[in-house]
């Protein structure tokens, strides 16, 4: 049997929950798979190439003796990566519940038109005259975008929702500066808020106070007229929020933000729950950024790609970073220099213009679903989640039972008390039903909470499907049977390690043995 550096062993046990036994470590037809580090091959290589012509005297010492790499074969290297891409999860299989990140279905079309080659095949240093058409594109999501939001400006080239984030702080940091109001230095953050705002606040410079939560789930409009004040730069808040609430006080907080003359971030990432229903321009939103991945598809697990477009109101549009997309006689443009109209911009968020693969998903999902269509995409996210949240309510308990929820159902622990089984043992044992976990202990907020995002993109059957899973697991829960969830996954090709000791004691790097022959994991101190 196989084992990580730590934890308990991870590889497949002798015999499963039925008891059958497996000579080999495979699991039906999924084979067992090392780490690349443990497949061998260290003493040959799987490539040929010609000793150098030059030396590296000119690389001033900076060379590598040796590439620390196995040498596998291509039909070696190519089964290892097939192999370890049988045991991802991903949205093509099952649901993708992961609440607060949308993992929606990806439409074909839009991977279709993304590969076209006047699209995939350009080069950002190519005379603009020569990409017209991705120019004309990039100008047809900006109209939608600002169409979507009230907006009467919007910046393309942040690469996501915290680079988004920073993207508006930026501008509101540059719009009080150009008043001479440099005293506002503080930003105001809900207990409810993602990581990334008071983060993201603290990187630009300024400090954050917490704003409370009602009971109810929502922004506590006294808590937060009392810490307005006049040092006060901006206040960030999602809507709807992270517990999956619309803030039925939205304009009445950009109404004491904007008295108190700070600016209204919203955060963007929950866009989903009101595209095509309401205008975040109309709310006093001032700057808001929208990921393109999770609104408008391209499900981000992985670590990408992805898209975060900020849309800015009328006093913070001259502060938009460069560069942007205008039309004129001669075609389409790009507004580089810190002139003109752009006299005023912060500068540059990144070297080019944003990601172009996702500028085209975004739009071919726009123009495919139309108005009426992005609308329904709102509606049903959000009847899918009360759905969730009616058939799972008598059994697991929800966080706020009262009244609906928007595009996710955040549910507690509480739920659980007694059985001996934790959010994370619910969580594992999903894992033996098919189903990748929902999103755990977060809002932090809510103890022990499970959220979950169905999106719009899954039918009543597979909803149905999911839940009855659900079901299953919690009347098992409170019967008693504790060993199912204690060490769960069972059935899955890879089981649970010691999380606590793996956190306290990760193994980041791996170092060839003195022999050169195999590499050992190197513990992080």
């Amino acid at each position: 049997m196989s084992m990580l550096s730590v934890g308990r062993p991870t590889r497949p046990e002798a015999a499963d929950a039925q008891g059958q036994a497996s000579l080999t470590g495979g699991r039906g037809l999924l084979q067992d798979e090392a780490l690349i580090f443990e497949l061998g091959g260290w003493d040959k290589t799987g490539v040929d190439l010609p000793e150098p012509e030059a030396d590296a005297s000119d690389l001033a010492g900076l060379t590598r003796d040796d590439v620390p790499l196995p040498g596998l074969s291509e039909p070696e290297a190519v089964r290892h990566y097939v192999r370890l891409s049988q045991k991802n999860h991903a949205i093509d299989l099952a649901l993708y519940p992961l609440g607060s990140c949308t993992m929606k279905h990806n439409p074909r079309l839009n991977e279709r038109m993304a590969r076209l080659a006047g699209f995939s095949d350009i080069h950002p240093l190519q005379p603009q005259s020569t990409v017209q058409g991705a120019l004309a594109l990039m100008d047809g999501l900006a109209h939608w975008l600002k169409t979507l939001t009230g907006m009467p400006a919007v910046a393309l080239p942040p690469k996501a929702g915290a680079h988004g984030e920073l993207c508006g702080l930026l501008a509101i940091h540059a719009a009080h500066d150009a008043k001479g109001d440099s005293a506002r230095r503080r930003v105001l953050v809900p207990t409810s808020a993602h990581g990334t705002n008071p983060a993201t606040a603290a990187f630009v410079g300024y400090s954050v106070t917490e704003i409370a939560q009602t009971d109810d789930g929502r922004v506590d409009l006294a808590d937060m007229a009392a810490k307005l004040g006049p040092d006060v730069a901006a206040i960030m808040v999602t809507n709807p929020n992270t517990c999956g609430l619309f803030e039925r006080d939205i304009i009445e907080i950009a109404r004491l933000a904007h008295e108190a003359g700070a600016y209204f971030y919203c955060d963007g990432a929950n866009f989903n729950a009101i595209v095509g229903k309401v205008r975040p321009g109309d709310l006093g939103v001032d700057a808001m950024h929208i990921n393109l991945h999770k609104t408008f598809s391209t499900p981000h697990g992985g670590g990408g790609p992805g898209a975060g477009p900020v849309v800015l109101s009328e006093a913070l549009a001259p502060f938009a970073p460069a560069p942007w997309v205008v039309s004129g006689e001669g075609g389409f443009k790009l507004v580089e220099e810190p002139a003109g109209e752009a006299a005023q911009a912060f500068g540059r968020m990144s070297a080019f213009h944003g990601q172009m693969g996702m500028f085209v998903r975004a739009y071919a999902y726009m123009l495919s679903h139309g108005a009426d269509g992005l609308r329904q995409v709102a509606e049903d996210a959000v009847l899918n989640a009360n759905y969730v949240k009616a058939r799972l309510q008598d059994l697991i308990t929800p966080a706020f039972p009262e009244g609906p929820c928007m595009h996710e159902a955040l549910f507690d622990d509480s739920w659980l008390e007694g059985t001996g089984v934790t959010t994370l043992d619910f969580a594992k044992a999903m894992i033996d039903e098919g189903f990748h976990p929902m999103t755990m202990y977060f809002p932090l907020v809510v103890h022990g909470a499970m959220l979950v995002e169905p999106t719009e993109t899954e039918s009543k059957a597979e909803l149905d499907r999911f839940c009855e899973a659900l079901r299953a697991l919690a009347t098992a829960a409170k019967a008693g049977e504790v060993d199912r969830f204690k060490g769960a996954p069972y059935l899955a090709p890879l089981r649970r390690l010691d999380e606590t000791l793996a956190a306290r004691k990760p193994k980041l790097a791996w170092r060839p043995e003195p022999t050169g022959v195999a590499p050992t994991p190197l513990a992080a101190e």
